[in-house]
């Protein structure tokens, strides 16, 4: 009751959680009073010699607006665009990519195949943003095919087609993994076959 009192003369309101934007509209989010482990998403856009800049924008603008309150790391490849808001660079040695995939609570690639494999066989589940080649961001769109199938097939990923639902794919990522199956483990021979399946399928 006595935020709804506050809030229209208040030229800053603060709240806790995401839902409660829904009826204080203009509230900034910083997470919840109650002192937590901090918490990292680590984003890879892969090697490939195009950039993938609506990616990378979008990661950071969803920091700059604190709807991400997570530590944000971002390996940026060829994109043009240097975020803002969040750590970043082009390029990251194998090994560091490893243990940031590992430490971090979300994992966002790009959609090659090699990319988003490494945070599944570590038993998590991957937001996969395929690039597109409308936008410049490929050569053709065999990375979008590629995940409809591993999502449509295995169910193992978060596909994110439209740059516009990254928000909610993030944002609600408990919620979204909560009603999935569990993802691939290392080792998982039914995984790795089925997967051999698929890149097979796309490439006869």
């Amino acid at each position: 009751m006595s935020g709804k009192m506050v809030y229209p003369i208040a030229d800053k309101f603060i709240v806790q959680w995401e839902e409660q934007k829904q009826v204080y509209k203009k509230a900034i989010n910083l997470g919840s009073i109650f002192l937590k482990e901090k918490t990292m998403i680590f984003v890879t856009v892969g090697t490939h010699e195009q950039p993938f800049d609506r990616l990378v924008k979008a990661i950071d603008e969803l920091k700059r607006d604190q709807l991400i309150t997570d530590d944000i790391f971002i390996q940026t490849g060829y994109s043009t665009y240097s975020p803002k808001y969040c750590e970043w660079s082009k390029f990251v040695p194998y090994a560091d990519m490893e243990k940031k995939m590992a430490e971090a609570r979300i994992v966002i690639t790009h959609g090659g195949p090699a990319s988003f494999i490494m945070p599944l066989q570590m038993g998590k589940t991957p937001v996969v943003v395929p690039r597109q080649a409308e936008y410049g961001e490929h050569v053709n769109n065999h990375q979008l095919e590629f995940v409809e199938n591993v999502s449509k097939r295995m169910g193992t990923i978060i596909p994110v087609y439209d740059i516009a639902d990254l928000r909610n794919a993030v944002c609600n990522y408990d919620t979204i993994i909560s009603t999935m199956t569990q993802g691939a483990k290392s080792h998982n021979e039914e995984f790795n076959r089925e997967f051999e399946k698929i890149v097979d399928n796309l490439f006869q």
